[in-house]
């Protein structure tokens, strides 16, 4: 295996795909990335046997072959060479050998047929959805996922395809984020699957802010999204997601508008003063007013008053505020729809004028 190019040609894949390599690994190879050469290019993959990254960039290719490599060290070289710096990367008694100008790097492989990959994923629909579209979706839902819940099912993100939409829903159990976009799905029989939270937010970091196109492929047992120079593939989890409608609130007739930031604002300040562990904040609504009232174990105390448009019966409710705020942040336009029933019950956060994105958030006791 023989190759030259450019420091940041082959730095961009690098970066990519890195990212996905754990530092600790159970076995040596998973800490390694697979380089291969072919007519096409170079070709870079990183996995943790969860999520797999593939991405390409065009060398001059002098003799083919592929190989293994330590992620980081590479990465390092790599990022401590000058820029425009030109290398040349080859096979020498079983290292890979890294030159450029004066500096000669030699590291340690291990054997490419060893290296676990993704190849056939079984692909039963597949779709384009412009990159732009697919990061907005999971960026207003992916704050709602489960950390390590035994409840592994809530441990990712729903993805939910009918004939016309796309849709994304995150839960952890006390709140549930919801949200819709458009998309030429095809088929008309609606599907279902769990992708990991790694999955996730790798998919986060990798999706542009542009309208070109990530073609979505959905397998029996994987997720596998091409974009541009670079291939994502996830093992999807094999669990059944809870029946998310029947946690969205229907009904419910305490209804109040109010500015979005401002709102933000106000929870924000009374929530410097609330105990550090659980978050809670008492919200008091009455007439065009709503009241922000937090309190900690050191007896301190604060309290605010936002102007609220609402017309109804006074409600005192308790909730955790990160949660309140979180769903705050990833709604858009100026002024927010929070919908109450009573003291026990969720509450529903959306815009006014659209149906898009739906956040519920579960009261506290205080």
């Amino acid at each position: 295996m023989k190759f030259e190019t450019l420091r940041d040609t082959l730095l961009s894949p690098v970066q990519a795909v890195v990212g996905v390599v754990e530092r600790r690994q159970t076995m040596p190879i998973l800490a390694n990335l697979l380089l291969s050469v072919s007519d096409a290019g170079l070709a870079v993959t990183g996995t943790d046997m969860e999520v797999e990254l593939v991405a390409n960039a065009a060398v001059d290719v002098q003799e083919k072959g592929e190989l293994t490599v330590p992620a980081r060290k590479l990465l390092d070289i790599c990022r401590s060479l000058p820029e425009a710096a030109k290398i040349t990367v080859y096979l020498d008694k079983g290292k890979l050998s890294i030159r450029s100008g004066k500096s000669r790097f030699s590291l340690t492989t291990l054997p490419a047929a060893d290296f676990p990959s993704v190849e056939d994923i079984n692909v039963q629909r597949g779709f384009k959805v412009s990159q732009k579209l697919l990061r907005e979706l999971i960026s207003r839902t992916a704050f709602s996922m489960a950390q390590q819940d035994v409840r592994y099912y809530l441990n990712g993100m729903l993805l939910e395809t009918d004939e016309k939409h796309l849709r994304a829903v995150a839960t952890d159990g006390h709140r549930l984020a919801l949200c819709d976009v458009s998309a030429s799905v095809g088929e008309s029989a609606v599907q279902q699957v769990i992708l990991p939270r790694k999955g996730v937010l790798e998919l986060q970091r990798l999706l542009g802010d542009d309208d070109t196109d990530a073609a979505v492929e959905l397998g029996t047992n994987h997720l596998r999204i091409t974009l541009p120079g670079i291939r994502f593939t996830s093992k999807l989890i094999d669990g059944r997601f809870p029946e998310y409608d029947r946690v969205i609130p229907k009904g419910g007739d305490k209804i109040f508008s109010a500015n979005r930031q401002m709102l933000k604002e106000t929870l924000g300040r009374a929530a410097i003063l609330s105990n550090e562990k659980y978050r809670g904040v008492r919200l008091q609504l009455t007439t065009n007013q709503l009241k922000v009232m937090a309190h900690n174990p050191e007896q301190e105390e604060a309290e605010d008053e936002l102007e609220v448009a609402y017309q109804g019966p006074e409600l005192e409710i308790g909730f955790n505020v990160t949660y309140l705020m979180d769903a705050l942040s990833a709604l858009e336009g100026e002024q927010v729809r929070i919908t109450l029933t009573d003291a026990n019950s969720s509450c529903l956060i959306r815009s006014p004028d659209s149906e898009e994105c739906r956040y519920v958030v579960m009261p506290m006791r205080l």
